[in-house]
């Protein structure tokens, strides 16, 4: 494993990562990268049989040992891994309630007028690219409920630094809700193909800041993923 992973909390229970920018959580049964589960087997063997595995669509099962929720390869930030099967059902449990509170920083294209706001947009497939998902006119298939609170932290020069809460776990939600109210994610490749790179971005200007949940005894945690360097000189180019 190439990549050192840094541990921002840890328990008999759980253990709170800091995933770096593009580290993969699993594989996708398609290529031989190293992924967050090696690092996993390799610290943590005991969690090997620890939650669920799924099929891809070519049929090949990926066990992801702990996983209860993801991020995307360039998102990086608080992840958290369950260490056995009790805490693996009562984390999967909060998620599903929408107890968890998850608390990530961007970078958007764009200076938000309103201070704070609500994203309420149902999210669907793309019509134009299967890896897209669409909370705008036109998204196919079922429309699934999703939620986006965010607060503006800065604005300046074509840009805002913002603190988002998403109320609902949708894939790619954050980067999706962002490009239908006309602001996307800086850097964002794959929403934002249009525009360049900036602010020093050589990848997506998104990251999980924080987790809120419980332990199985009912205790709070609190894990916080201190901002990268990537992040902190953004914000020092805006102040420029």
């Amino acid at each position: 494993m190439s990549k050192k992973i840094e541990i921002i909390y840890e328990d008999s229970d759980v253990v709170v990562i800091n995933k770096p920018s593009g580290l993969i959580v699993h594989s996708d049964g398609k290529t031989d990268e190293s992924t967050l589960v090696d690092w996993i087997l390799e610290g943590y063997p005991e969690t090997a049989l620890v939650g669920e595995s799924f099929q891809t669509s070519t049929g090949v099962e990926i066990h992801r040992p702990g996983i209860v929720h993801r991020l995307d390869r360039e998102t990086s930030g608080a992840l958290v891994i369950a260490k056995n099967q009790k805490m693996f059902e009562c984390l999967k449990q909060q998620f599903k309630d929408r107890k968890v509170v998850k608390v990530y920083n961007a970078f958007v294209y764009g200076e938000i007028k309103n201070d704070s706001n609500t994203i309420d947009r149902p999210i669907g497939k793309s019509k134009k690219d299967f890896r897209m998902w669409s909370a705008q006119r036109g998204a196919r298939g079922t429309l699934r409920e999703a939620v986006t609170e965010y607060s503006i932290l800065k604005r300046h020069g074509g840009f805002s630094f913002v603190e988002v809460q998403p109320k609902t776990g949708r894939t790619h939600q954050i980067r999706v809700h962002f490009k239908a109210i006309n602001y996307p994610v800086v850097c964002d490749k794959l929403y934002a193909p249009k525009h360049d790179c900036a602010l020093g971005f050589q990848r997506l200007a998104l990251h999980a800041r924080s987790l809120f949940f419980k332990g199985v005894d009912g205790n709070e945690i609190t894990a916080e993923a201190q901002l990268p360097d990537d992040f902190v000189e953004a914000c020092e180019k805006m102040d420029d």
